[in-house]
């Protein structure tokens, strides 16, 4: 399976944002989206899951050959700043979502399965989740699209604000789940797309651009990457 964005464009007012993007990502893959803050990073992703609605272009999938439409539990999409309903309890809150979409999730898990997964204690899993941590809230994202299992998962720069030791377990967490699905994280760190991703991809006036991992080892083509991004103007 493939996921395809072709010929996507959008601006606001007279500024481009995104031209005329055209390219191509494979299933089992990490892909880092690398683009400076305000690149154009987040409007790809909510032109992609359809928040935005985009000036020219479409987004499909590829599978077998065929041309398939996007529907909208193909995409799940974990935000920097994680939305959760704050009134509930984290159990409540999986519970609640495991009933709404209990016709098209496959082998639902015990709800304290999850937790387990995610490294959520039980004193936690049973507290509103206005008062979980910024790390635990996006947790709870993670969880949600590992019970919905998407076929595309855009991850918008999730690990930014976390500790050393939560943005490790999401780490080895995204690489767990990455079979079966496509993967874009965006981020604004080098560093950090080098360790996670399989591929990186670097968004820049408004298109994107694949980036040979190898050569980021070269300190003079890794040189012109920090420059192209420092030139890049904020959206």
């Amino acid at each position: 399976m493939d996921f395809q964005i072709s010929h996507l464009a959008k601006k606001f007012d007279k500024k481009e944002v995104l031209r005329d993007i055209d390219f191509t990502f494979t299933e089992g893959r990490i892909y880092g989206l690398l683009g400076r803050n305000g690149a154009g990073k987040t409007t790809l992703f909510n032109c992609i899951n359809r928040d935005l609605t985009a000036d020219s272009g479409e987004c499909f999938f590829l599978e077998d050959g065929q041309k398939t439409p996007m529907k909208n539990d193909d995409v799940g999409y974990v935000l920097s700043t994680p939305t959760v309903p704050e009134f509930l309890t984290g159990r409540e809150f999986l519970r609640f979502f495991l009933d709404i979409n209990e016709g098209s999730i496959q082998n639902p898990q015990p709800i304290d399965c999850y937790f387990e997964y995610m490294s959520i204690a039980p004193e936690d899993r049973d507290k509103l989740l206005k008062d979980y941590s910024h790390g635990m809230k996006n947790k709870m994202q993670m969880i949600v699209n590992i019970i919905a299992k998407p076929k595309l998962l855009l991850l918008d720069e999730p690990l930014t604000s976390l500790d050393v030791v939560v943005a490790e377990e999401m780490k080895q967490l995204l690489r767990q789940q990455k079979n079966g699905k496509v993967t874009i994280f965006s981020t604004h760190i080098l560093d950090l797309a080098l360790d996670l991703c399989d591929e990186i991809v670097l968004l820049s006036h408004g298109m994107l651009e694949p980036v040979e991992k190898e050569n980021l080892g070269n300190d003079e083509f890794r040189e012109k990457i920090i420059h192209a991004l420092r030139e890049e103007d904020h959206v």
